[in-house]
């Protein structure tokens, strides 16, 4: 039952980050206009994808999840 209330508190945890950063990304600059990001444009059609931003994010999620996880197995 322990194993149980910590996964539900590291699931909240996310839940509660990925929203703060949904609200706080458009406050923050560079957010999606990173060089390598891939955006076209042409008469009426237009494409964004923002691959170094993703790439970004995931390793930084990676490191954090990574820290979380090491600290509940302690």
């Amino acid at each position: 039952m322990e194993s149980l209330g910590k996964v539900l508190l590291v699931c909240g945890a996310a839940v509660f980050f990925i929203g703060l950063l949904l609200i706080l990304a458009q406050h923050i600059p560079f957010f999606g206009k990173l060089p390598g990001d891939i955006f076209i444009k042409k008469d009426n059609f237009s494409f964004y994808f923002p691959i170094v931003t993703f790439l970004i994010i995931s390793i930084i999620l990676t490191v954090l999840i990574n820290l979380i996880i090491y600290f509940i197995r302690r």
